[in-house]
């Protein structure tokens, strides 16, 4: 079974609640289904953290850690599964956020501006208010967009996650009636 792989690199429940950073939070990381590796808490992991992925800024993996205790899945797949959006895959991400935006408000797809820095020569210092005013110009659009997208990739990660599942119990039945026979 997959779960006895990956169960070796999860940490053990009781270490986690027990730390002492995370002592104020013991209440709430007491249900099982935040540590246990089935097909519903690791199917729900892995929507939590798609969605909280796509979250801009450095809030991803609260995001996805809030959303796995209120919904009670998988805390750990749910902040591994945040490690999907990174650099390299949000200029994508932003790029179909806006277009999807784009196509529900109506807006042109290609309206999106590029982003202007100088990157070998230009002030470090102006980097971050420059990509603030770039997100701020993509306004409602991107917003909407981004939300249908972390919408859309969290039910898509969700039943991925249910069929592989179901079709690996599936393939693991029929290696096991094979052998008895």
């Amino acid at each position: 079974m997959p779960r006895k792989h990956f169960r070796k690199f999860l940490p053990d429940h009781t270490t986690v609640r027990n730390h002492r950073h995370l002592r104020l939070f013991r209440p709430l990381l007491r249900h099982p289904n935040l540590w246990h590796l089935n097909r519903h808490s690791v199917a729900g992991g892995v929507a939590a953290g798609l969605f909280g992925g796509l979250i801009p800024g450095p809030f991803q993996m609260l995001t996805a850690a809030i959303l796995a205790i209120v919904f009670r899945v998988n805390l750990p797949v749910a902040l591994a599964t945040t490690l999907l959006s990174n650099p390299f895959t949000w200029p994508f991400i932003i790029v179909a956020a806006y277009w999807i935006g784009a196509q529900i408000t109506g807006e042109k797809a290609n309206g999106l501006q590029p982003f202007e820095f100088d990157w070998l020569s230009g002030p470090w210092a102006e980097l971050l208010p420059r990509l603030l005013h770039w997100f701020a110009g993509m306004g409602e659009t991107f917003l909407l967009g981004l939300l249908i997208l972390a919408l859309a990739l969290a039910a898509v990660g969700y039943f991925l996650v249910q069929l592989g599942w179901r079709l690996y119990i599936l393939a693991y039945l029929r290696r096991r009636r094979a052998r008895r026979h």
